[in-house]
């Protein structure tokens, strides 16, 4: 039997930046789209070209190499033409390969949110589909509210269908934008549907209000339909959009999927699965779910008893696949066995060589224990982890050591009397017999901080002097007004690589230090560094 070909569209740029306390910069926008462009999506939905300035402006330039960059937009207004229409003509003036109209399928809303007529939203739809088409864009339709209109008014809702197919849309996309819809009226309905339009244009855009968003895109794809739209991580608004990683996961691993379906997610691209859900949340300053499927921290971890014994004779009595094959790793929680076996997955994974058995690792597990109980997360933080193993085998040199620091915050008026706050820092630092004094001023206190700590090392100076602090965020661990803070820095060099490290105290400014001299420490021992 030949394998039929899944499309994943997705729109976490544009449905997931409605997502409650996302808000995307252009920054974020190109680093996501590079992520997907990378993990194999088929199209990359960027947003609304000329409903606000940030996405006309990531649509200024195409931001995909090999996914299908698609411009978001609604179908022409009512009462004039598509070359008479601003928000058409900014579709069509995106740098874009695709566009993906927006168009209303259920009468209701034709009448009380359009305000026009049937008819004329029929028009709009046939119209905008060939001015697209004219100007040689790849067209799909999202058909808004599309099962809630189905179950109102059948015929009008496939006439929706049956004219964006018949104006030369490629994609005709199911949406269930309330998110109101169950599984078994999903393959009803989009099994009457592909009566109309055959499956291979059909899409299915699922919302998760009633948690089933997942289930009613495999549902839909059973039914027929090969695209499926949705989310990293399901963001989206109210209760999220259908999970694409999750999909992922499902398509590409689960006997009733692979075998029958390609997705332009490689199997290496599977194996990044894990680290580009965790990134998406580190861009957006997240906590990841620990508990979401294939790629949460809690995915593949066993607490002790007969499960853990289990799982450790075979991991198949508890694992339905192998953790690695997304990117995750098994972990074995609270036992001494447990933790050992944990611990030594993550000493193999970080480069570190040392057996079962070895005294070392249980010290190491007393200490990485010690620490999380203080609020360090070690997850997100490999660096910090491979710094206190280091230490813990005592193979990290004295490179240096500080003496000292201080930090000042002053709010003033400046000499052309605007109100300014300005930082200032101080820190004293031994490397060998010297003793090293620097000063410096930043935008703010770590800022001033960090650029202190690395204007003079001493003779270590030179193999910093390519360091970049490229991202700082900062989580409450618990606590109300006193609480522990936990702070993650990422740094990057010349050569590429990216690294983060984590401090935790209820000072700040005193986690943020933990952070910045850990990844000193941390360049020094990759670069070789000695006394």
């Amino acid at each position: 039997m030949s394998r039929e070909r899944i499309t994943l569209f997705d729109t976490t740029l544009r449905d997931g930046a409605q997502t409650t306390g996302v808000d995307f910069s252009l920054e974020d926008k190109k680093a996501i789209a590079t992520l997907l462009d990378r993990l194999g999506i088929d199209y990359v939905e960027g947003g609304y070209p000329g409903a606000n300035p940030l996405d006309t402006a990531f649509f200024a330039e195409k931001r995909t190499k090999n996914a299908k960059f698609t411009a978001f937009g609604m179908t022409k207004r009512a009462g004039r033409s598509a070359s008479n229409d601003p928000g058409v003509a900014a579709l069509l003036e995106a740098e874009a390969d695709a566009i993906c109209f927006v168009a209303k399928s259920w009468d209701y809303h034709v009448r009380v949110a359009l305000e026009t007529t049937p008819e004329e939203n029929l028009a709009g739809i046939h119209e905008s589909v060939e001015a697209a088409r004219a100007k040689g864009r790849e067209v799909l339709v999202d058909c808004e509210h599309f099962f809630d209109g189905y179950k109102a008014n059948p015929d009008y809702a496939l006439s929706c269908v049956k004219t964006a197919y018949e104006a030369g849309a490629r994609w005709i996309v199911l949406c269930d934008t309330n998110g109101g819809t169950l599984p078994h009226e999903v393959t009803e309905i989009v099994t009457a549907v592909s009566k109309v339009v055959p499956g291979r244009h059909l899409g299915i855009h699922a919302h998760d209000d009633c948690g089933c968003a997942v289930a009613n895109s495999l549902a839909a794809v059973e039914a027929g339909a090969r695209q499926i739209q949705g989310t990293l991580n399901g963001l989206g608004e109210r209760c999220g959009n259908a999970n694409l990683i999750t999909l992922i996961g499902a398509l590409k691993l689960k006997d009733g999927y692979a075998a029958r379906f390609d997705l332009g997610v490689t199997d290496d691209a599977l194996g990044q699965l894990t680290h580009v859900s965790r990134q998406v949340d580190e861009i957006l300053n997240r906590q990841p779910n620990r508990h979401a499927p294939f790629v949460g921290a809690s995915a593949f971890a066993t607490k002790a008893g007969i499960h853990a014994s289990a799982v450790l004779k075979d991991p198949r009595t508890y694992e339905h696949v192998e953790p690695e094959v997304v990117g995750n790793a098994r972990r074995l929680l609270v036992s001494d066995q447990g933790g050992q076996s944990n611990i030594l997955a993550e000493l193999k994974r970080c480069g570190f060589a040392l057996e079962r058995g070895d005294a070392r690792i249980a010290r190491v597990l007393d200490e990485v224990k010690r620490k999380e109980a203080q609020g360090f997360a070690f997850e997100g933080a490999d660096a910090s982890f491979y710094v206190l193993v280091k230490r813990m085998l005592g193979e990290v040199p004295a490179f240096f050591d500080v003496e000292r620091f201080s930090v000042n915050v002053e709010r003033r008026f400046n000499a052309v009397g605007e109100l300014v706050t300005a930082s200032e820092a101080i820190v004293k630092v031994r490397v060998g017999d010297e003793v090293l004094i620097s000063a410096a001023e930043g935008n703010g206190p770590v800022n001033a901080l960090d650029v202190a700590l690395r204007k003079d090392l001493g003779k270590y100076q030179n193999l910093i002097q390519d360091l970049e602090l490229v991202d700082y965020k900062v989580r409450i661990y618990q606590g109300g007004s006193d609480a522990v803070t936990r702070v993650l820095i990422e740094f990057t060099d010349g050569s590429g690589e990216r690294w983060t490290t984590i401090g935790v105290s209820p000072n700040i400014i005193d986690a943020s230090f933990q952070a910045l001299t850990d990844s000193m420490v941390y360049k020094l021992l990759k670069a070789g560094a000695s006394l």
